[in-house]
């Protein structure tokens, strides 16, 4: 059982080459223990009532090529002139960065925005672009195509004296439980609770990657992620009830992974087809809350999201177990995501963080410098102008490629001597002299946030890709 031939179809009505195929597909996949006759008749059912089944898990796809949703598609037009918004450390901030956070404050959903210290041209939205727009739409490039990218730091029971004494097995924890890149995969499975859950079943998208996600587990990205065993130095006002002094600690930096993007392009391609805009404005394209996609992309951002929170935690823990250490605290975040949230004067909306560290009252965060600088701890001061955010970073002064070609591997190399830093990995496209001065930075936003400690890296391990 479980076969049903081109003929047969085109007998019950599948005159769609199309349709046919994905009907053969599905039911040599899931019918295996049915009857001929059974077979039929459901198939029948889904081409007489193709809407019945459009929310099946199993012959939604079906449904679909067989009664297409038509989607409505409004036209809008942008504003003349922006909403003000504030720039922090504007003076090392790009004009490109600042003309596109222009266009974001031109949209007729936009109700404020902010512009972070480690501002940089993107697409659409700057790095370091904060937008609060009304509560009823969600713009999916503004938060980002790498969902839920995250920084995230555990601190661990040993003093800064465990690099003197078990370097190399630090090196080796990296290099064996550590994995970037595109295809970049770990040599042992793992497993989390959260591939059980029922959006993993009833969502298309997330069906689709989430064989890639559960590949992926414990890996990152390219680019500028990666993973650090570094010393931290904490202060007295740390806010993480831990004593002050210097502290052995694990510091992470990715995303999504395939997971992220693929739901990033799959929405944003609908919310362009559904929202017209003019062409300067066409990555802003946003997909209504009320609507079955802006609800589906929302459980489909927090999903993301969640997975990326895991990810960093396989990571953190399979690495303190090769170091033989035990986590005291975590402090973690994410900095491309959307929130609702209460304004400064009182309105409703949904913030979108894209490169950006929520910063509310008292709310921790890291703020990272490069493979060779310092980064920070903070908690927030809630300032309203800023949207309760801060930096996510220093924030490039080159492109990849400019680095590429202006910094050499041997530059590089001496740097890292200088400040006592073995990478594994990397390239010079992600090398400190590629970004802003991160003290400069801190100093741009300091009433953004209050410094907790400091985090100095010292063995790193990047992609090199």
């Amino acid at each position: 059982m479980g076969n049903i031939k081109p003929k047969e179809l085109s007998k019950i009505g599948y005159t769609d080459n199309v349709a046919r195929s994905l009907a053969i597909e599905l039911v040599a996949k899931h019918c295996k223990h049915n009857t001929q006759e059974e077979i039929i008749n459901l198939l029948q059912d889904i081409h007489l009532h193709p809407d019945q089944y459009k929310k099946d898990s199993t012959w939604g796809r079906l449904a679909e090529v067989l009664s297409p949703t038509k989607t409505t598609v409004a036209t809008f037009e942008i504003n003349d002139t922006p909403i003000p918004y504030y720039i922090y450390g504007e003076d090392n901030i790009d004009e490109l960065s600042k003309k596109q956070m222009e266009v974001a404050m031109r949209l007729p959903v936009t109700i404020a925005g902010a512009l972070m210290p480690d501002g940089c041209a993107g697409y659409g939205l700057p790095i370091g672009g904060v937008l609060a727009t009304t509560e009823d739409v969600v713009i999916p490039y503004a938060v980002g195509k790498d969902i839920g990218c995250r920084m995230s730091l555990t601190i661990l029971d040993a003093g800064a004296d465990y690099l003197e004494k078990f370097r190399d097995r630090a090196v080796e924890a990296l290099i064996n439980n550590t994995a970037f890149g595109l295809d970049g995969v770990l040599p042992f499975k793992q497993y989390h609770p959260l591939f059980d859950k029922s959006e993993f079943r009833e969502i298309l998208i997330l069906k689709k990657f989430r064989e890639k996600a559960v590949r992926q587990l414990g890996s990152s990205g390219k680019g500028n992620h990666f993973v650090d065993i570094c010393e931290v130095k904490l202060t007295s006002n740390n806010a993480l009830g831990l004593t002050e002094g210097n502290y052995i600690g694990i510091l992470s930096h990715s995303g999504s992974r395939g997971l992220g993007a693929g739901i990033a392009d799959y929405y944003t391609a609908i919310a362009k087809d559904t929202c017209r805009l003019p062409r300067l404005a066409g990555p802003f394209a946003w997909l209504r809350l009320d609507s079955e996609t802006g609800q589906e992309y929302w459980k489909c951002m927090e999903i993301a999201g969640e997975y990326s929170a895991v990810n960093h935690e396989c990571i953190h823990y399979n690495v303190a177990k090769a170091l033989r250490l035990k986590p005291l605290t975590n402090v973690s975040n994410h900095h491309n995501f959307a929130w609702h949230d209460t304004l400064p004067d009182g309105r409703k909306g949904i913030i979108h963080r894209k490169g950006a560290t929520p910063a509310h009252l008292g709310e921790l965060g890291i703020i990272p410098g490069s493979m060779a600088t310092p980064g920070y701890i903070v908690s927030g001061k809630g300032n309203a102008e800023s949207l309760y955010s801060a930096s996510h970073g220093a924030g490039r002064t080159m492109s990849r490629l400019d680095a590429r070609n202006s910094i050499s591997r041997y530059a590089l190399k001496k740097y890292l001597a200088e400040n006592y830093v073995t990478l594994i990995g990397g390239t010079t496209e992600e090398a400190p002299q590629a970004y802003k001065d991160i003290k400069k930075v801190i100093e741009s936003q300091k009433e953004l946030v209050n410094i907790g400690g400091m985090i100095i890296p010292r063995i790193v391990r990047m992609s090199e890709d």
